[in-house]
């Protein structure tokens, strides 16, 4: 049963808590598993609280804790408590799901529609603008410091495309505005974290928008980067994020496809829609997950028959709202 959270509660007893995300880490995972763990840290000095990512973008490193993140874990820690944030299955854990499996209690705190309230305890709310927004609400106002704002802030800012999402709602700008009274640099966070690029970032950035090609009238537009040109403008997964966002900007366009390799022959598959096409959908047929207008998956295959598979979903869709 879905319920809110009591942090006290859950807390009770434990001496370890461990906190991880999904694998591929963004803003909002980064942001709510790092302001979770400084909130321990600082207000239950009797927890040890450990956080588990893989490797975060650069420009996350002035989050407070970003430092003593863990990249490794062994199947032989086990943990009081351990808390699976901004994350629909455990699979999606990576590395860490051993940690999950193994941990005495479990928590799931989340939005994305998919989430199956996989834990002991589950707060799953779809239409949330972030995880980040979620952990916000389950802390004591007074008690959020200015470090712990930072990362909250970089998660609501990351999930919500800079409140123009349509999953921005009035709880997420109150949100955002105690966080700022916390004495924040706002418009910082959003210029480098959000907006700012690498060179490399850019010049991939040009390659996918060159590339890329029109579907059903210009309703869908889709693009790819292979392994080898990952290698050949030398940027990670990492540095990708942002660019089916700018496709999805694209005038006429609906839905918006970006795949690049992980390895031959397997692609990552990420999906943005604006109004019509529930992506979601989409995802979870193929084993993914995600919200109704952002979404992704993985899938073996060439890139075209990736976008051939996942077209046969959105186009019904897109015949629909035509019809």
């Amino acid at each position: 049963m879905n319920k809110m959270l009591n942090l006290d509660e859950i807390l009770a007893g434990a001496k370890t808590v461990g906190i991880a995300g999904h694998v591929r880490p963004d803003g909002d995972c980064c942001g709510s598993c790092l302001a979770l763990c400084q909130y321990i840290c600082s207000y239950y000095p009797q927890i040890k609280a450990d956080v588990y990512l893989e490797e975060i973008p650069n420009s996350f490193r002035f989050l407070k804790g970003a430092d003593c993140i863990r990249h490794e874990a062994s199947e032989d820690q086990t943990y009081d408590v351990f808390f699976a944030l901004d994350c629909g299955d455990a699979k999606r854990l990576g590395f860490a799901e051993c940690l999950f499996e193994h941990a005495g209690q479990t928590v799931c705190i989340d939005h994305h529609v998919s989430n199956q309230m996989f834990a002991d305890h589950n707060d799953i709310e779809p239409d949330a603008s972030s995880t980040s927004e979620l952990v916000y609400n389950l802390m004591e106002k007074e008690r959020i410091t200015k470090e712990i704002a930072e990362a909250l802030y970089l998660g609501i800012v990351h999930d919500t495309g800079v409140f123009q999402y349509s999953c921005t709602k009035p709880s997420t700008m109150e949100a955002a505005a105690e966080l700022l009274r916390k004495g924040i640099h706002a418009s910082e966070i959003v210029e480098k974290t959000f907006y700012e690029k690498t060179y490399e970032q850019n010049q991939v950035l040009g390659k996918a928008l060159l590339e890329s090609i029109r579907l059903m009238d210009g309703q869908v537009i889709f693009s790819y980067i292979t392994k080898a040109s990952m290698e050949f403008f030398g940027v990670k997964a990492k540095d990708l994020e942002g660019i089916v966002s700018q496709l999805r900007l694209t005038k006429g366009v609906e839905v918006a496809v970006f795949l690049y390799e992980l390895q031959k022959g397997e692609f990552k598959v990420s999906l943005r829609s604006k109004q019509k096409v529930d992506v979601s959908k989409v995802a979870q047929y193929f084993g993914g997950g995600g919200h109704v207008r952002a979404a992704g998956l993985t899938m073996r295959g060439t890139a075209h028959d990736v976008i051939n598979n996942v077209m046969r979903l959105i186009a019904p869709q897109l015949e629909d709202e035509t019809a």
